[in-house]
């Protein structure tokens, strides 16, 4: 009787090879490992992607406003022909009869959920489906993960929200792309459900800036006993002299005197964005090398699963945060030798946790040389390990005191700060300090005030603000951005999603850079001069942020469950069509921004693109191989090709016969044909008109057609 095994299919070779080895799957095979009962194989990302528009219908391949809207009835997919080859080994797995069973294994997610399932149907697989869902890739998270598996059919609305996504995202590309490529003489104009809201963000940002007039506004302060009060804002340097004058050497009495203790509760435990945002500000890290960094740490079992939404613990994790707590206490370098009762159930929540719990270290930290963990990823690893640590702690209190004087009949104010518990803050301290932040420390006290008491002013100045633009985008305050988009305009109750996904938002600000849309300064992000027309000339309907962050949050309403996905497609088609109907011309006014691209000058009739005028002679932009810009060396005139084109006779003058004397001759094509020659040891292929042949002022007509084509025909 044959061997029975269940196969289990990760997202990553590195994932498939550490839940190969807590299975005991340790005999090693081409593509998969194999053990104990089980086959452990992985995909390398996503292996099967939605077609072409032209596999649907051969007219799609054109891009024209003629052709649009695109919008599949039934969707294909294809495999990636660069992994094929273990598409095929998953393929043979997934079809064996020794495999009883199929456990997912991929990232526990949206798209960990798609990339599994489209090689699952490409398969034609039937095969009854478990899952592994867990959020630490720690020996003890998969042996539990194991004998905790979920039925397959339990991530269904999950699936469908993934395809979901991956159909709006390819429609709302695919036909807002070639709408406006199209629209604006073929500059290649690019459109996404994502990027282009988050480019409309930062494109309206430097508006902002660039309209912004500087204000000056001045401020008198009088000095006396180490004490400097100052007044209100005068929008006239004279008025603040004048002030200033009249409380020289006179008495300032003290009015009020207002302390209060205040308190700053502890900062939440990261997820993905926050991090990013942190990891950007304090060590200049890009929202895509952080996750880069967090997921290596992930698979190497020194972080939890980094792609999370979630800033709280579930309620069943308090040991485990103790525990972990208890390791980075002894085994961080950036912590202080201090007593500490961790307060974990401030971080504990079930309700508040989503797929993921919130990122924190795992107890593996313990049994590993820290210092030989990569610079970059040691660096996110004590991030998270600070914030754990800060989460827990006590809340910082401080005391406030605001005391107020009057003197020449202004009143003026004088603040300080005095920290009574630092609380959590010690933990964030130690760490500026380990890494050399430097700080700064803004406290600063007052001399004990009470109502009544006069002060002879000994010193008087007068200090010159002004009010400050907006400050660029940079990763940090983009995320932030992408995160809130719409909540403004949403309910209380609605699950706020805004621009992408934690997982997502990384590419989609590194996918504008490679676009050419925005630009790095620094740790700024700035748009291009491209980026701003492409902005300009785009509806609201693609580019506002509010009606993509209400896509995302039905996004999350599928994958509850609580929204049709034939819903959802429906609403993702009736938009697309209504760009397309609304926007028939281009704008006139900006017709301009975007330079002319070579001058059409008829339809290839082999491939049915464009024939364009190029530096060289004319050429089909399908690059197909027709040859429609010369005769025997004697090139066509622009009107010659158009003429051509439309199947219409031109004359050509001064070819040279073989007596070396020249002549005319008419050309009327009547089809075309292949035709092929060796040029350097190659066969060239292409594709030529016949031509039907005559003499000016003579009715005979000659063959219709060359046998063989000669170079430079």
């Amino acid at each position: 009787m044959s061997n029975k095994y269940t196969l289990v299919i990760a997202e990553k070779p590195s994932v498939a090879g550490q839940i190969a080895a807590v299975l005991g799957a340790d005999q090693k095979e081409c593509g998969f490992r194999k053990g104990n009962g089980y086959i452990v194989s992985w995909c390398i990302g996503h292996l099967v992607e939605p077609e072409d528009p032209e596999s649907y219908n051969e007219a799609w391949k054109k891009w024209s406003y003629e052709n649009l809207p695109i919008s599949p009835k039934e969707w294909k997919y294809r495999v990636k022909g660069e992994t094929r080859a273990q598409f095929d080994i998953l393929c043979h797995l997934l079809n064996d009869p020794e495999i009883e069973e199929v456990v997912c294994a991929t990232d526990a997610g949206r798209e960990g959920e798609l990339i599994f399932r489209l090689v699952y149907d490409m398969a034609e697989c039937t095969k009854p489906v478990k899952r592994l869902w867990i959020s630490s890739m720690e020996e003890g998270a998969i042996r539990d993960g194991f004998l905790h598996l979920k039925a397959g059919g339990e991530y269904e609305n999950l699936y469908a929200s993934a395809l979901c996504r991956q159909k709006a995202d390819w429609l709302v590309g695919m036909n807002g792309t070639r709408l406006f490529t199209s629209l604006y003489d073929g500059n290649l104009l690019k459109v996404g459900r994502v990027q282009t809201p988050t480019l409309a963000m930062i494109v309206a940002r430097e508006a902002e800036i660039a309209a912004f007039q500087k204000k000056a506004h001045y401020v008198a302060h009088i000095v006396f006993d180490g004490l400097d009060a100052g007044s209100e804002n005068f929008s006239e340097r004279e008025k603040a002299k004048d002030l200033a004058g009249i409380c020289k050497g006179a008495e300032a009495l003290v009015t009020a005197v207002v302390k209060e203790e205040k308190k700053v509760s502890a900062p939440k435990l990261y997820d993905l964005t926050t991090l990013q945002r942190d990891a950007n500000r304090l060590y200049g890290f890009t929202a895509k090398q952080t996750l880069e960094y967090a997921q290596s740490l992930y698979e190497n079992r020194l972080l939890t699963y980094p792609r999370t939404d979630s800033r709280y613990l579930s309620d069943d994790m308090k040991e485990t945060a103790e525990n972990v707590i208890g390791i980075i206490m002894t085994h961080m370098p950036f912590v202080p030798s201090v007593m500490f009762s961790p307060a974990v159930k401030k971080v504990l929540d079930s309700k508040k946790v989503t797929d993921h719990h919130a990122l924190i270290p795992t107890a593996e930290i313990g049994n590993t040389d820290l210092f030989s963990v990569p610079e970059p990823e040691r660096k996110i690893l004590f991030l998270v390990a600070e914030r754990l640590l800060t989460a827990t702690a006590e809340t910082h209190l401080f005391e406030s005191t605001k005391a107020e004087f009057l003197c020449g009949e202004h009143i003026f104010t004088a603040s300080a700060k005095m920290v009574t518990r630092q609380g959590w803050k010690l933990f964030e301290d130690a760490f500026y300090k380990f890494y050399e932040m430097g700080k700064t420390n803004t406290e600063k006290s007052l001399p004990e005030l009470k109502e009544g008491m006069t002060f002879v002013v000994q010193e008087t100045n007068v200090t010159e603000h002004f009010s400050s633009p907006p400050k660029h985008y940079t990763e940090d305050s983009l995320l932030s951005a992408m995160e809130r988009a719409g909540n403004e305009d949403m309910n209380d109750d609605v699950e706020r999603k805004g621009l992408g996904t934690p997982a997502t938002r990384a590419e989609v600000i590194e996918k504008l850079l490679k676009d050419g849309y925005i630009q790095r300064e620094k740790k700024n992000l700035l748009p291009t001069e491209q980026g701003k027309k492409l902005i300009l000339v785009l509806p609201d309907i693609v580019k506002s942020p509010k009606l993509t962050a209400d896509w995302e949050n039905r996004l999350t309403l599928v994958a509850k469950g609580e929204l049709s996905d034939v819903v959802f497609m429906g609403g993702i088609d009736a938009m697309i069509q209504a760009l397309v109907v609304e926007n028939k011309e281009p704008k006139a006014e900006y017709r301009a921004l975007f330079p002319q691209k070579a001058a059409c000058l008829g339809i290839c009739p082999h491939c049915g693109e464009k024939v364009l005028k190029g530096k060289f002679g004319a050429y089909c932009s399908g690059k197909c191989g027709m040859n429609v810009s010369m005769y025997y060396g004697m090139p066509f005139s622009d009107e010659q090709v158009t003429d051509l084109l439309n199947g219409k006779k031109i004359l050509l003058k001064g070819l040279i016969g073989k007596n070396g004397k020249p002549y005319d001759m008419y050309l009327e094509p009547k089809g075309i044909e292949e035709y092929s020659y060796e040029k350097n040891g190659q066969t060239v292929h292409g594709y030529q008109f016949v031509y039907e042949k005559s003499f000016p002022n003579t009715k005979k007509k000659f063959g219709n057609k060359f046998k063989k084509n000669r170079k430079g025909d």
